[in-house]
């Protein structure tokens, strides 16, 4: 999605000769193989648990007891540097295929912690959560985003990239600008790479398609 623009109307679409103030630009590609990594740059910290207790986006119970309890006990028994990163910035993790027995990178969709309802003992969460799903709290940071999309990118080959990286990493996440593309360069090697900043990208996770914040979503074509 395209860089939030200081109002609406700001930002420009480019097609040809055509330029729009909204809309959508795609392109259909036929005849390459394509695959896709979404670095969503953030760490599971803590233990999964069962919902047992939700309403649209409000959380009310992990593993029947309070989400907001759970919470606290997350905080209580971390690391100092993992209590300053919750106090940061605070994520969740939705488990996207139940079928698996154990989650790892690449399992989570990751969501935003909106608030807290102490009386409720309940946590507001960016996305609809049903009961029954898998929820585990992770924290984002500049390390943890870098071993993210490292340990995701391992192992791929391809012959050039697309890389949408969200505006809110660059220098202001990793202190350093380009890190990204340079992490791409380091591990695919001279291959050519264009993309984007954006204000929002879409990814699958789990074999479905998702919109996310904070990512690098990279297509490898080969």
């Amino acid at each position: 999605m395209a860089s939030a623009a200081n109002r609406p109307g700001g930002n420009r679409l480019v097609f040809d000769d055509h330029v729009r103030a909204d809309g959508a630009v795609g392109v259909f590609v036929d005849g390459v193989t394509v695959d896709t990594v979404v670095s969503q740059g953030c760490r599971p910290i803590g233990q999964p648990f069962t919902v047992t207790r939700a309403e649209r986006n409000l959380v009310g119970e992990l593993g029947g007891q309070p989400a907001l309890q759970r919470l606290q006990e997350l905080a209580a028994s971390a690391s100092d540097d993992d209590r300053e990163l919750l106090r940061r910035g605070l994520h969740v993790g939705l488990v996207v295929d139940e079928h698996k027995v154990d989650f790892d990178r690449g399992d989570f969709l990751v969501r935003n912690v909106l608030g807290a309802d102490p009386d409720a003992g309940a946590i507001a969460v960016g996305d609809v959560v049903d009961v029954g799903q898998t929820l585990q709290f992770h924290v984002r940071d500049g390390r943890a985003a870098d071993d993210d999309l490292r340990t995701l990118l391992h192992g791929h080959r391809a012959d050039g990239a697309l890389l949408f990286t969200c505006n809110g990493r660059g220098q202001h996440l990793f202190g350093v600008p380009n890190h990204d593309s340079g992490v791409v360069a380091e591990l695919l090697g001279s291959v050519p790479v264009a993309g984007a900043f954006c204000a929002g990208e879409l990814g699958p996770v789990g074999g479905r398609n998702f919109l996310h914040g904070f990512t690098a979503s990279l297509a490898l074509f080969s």
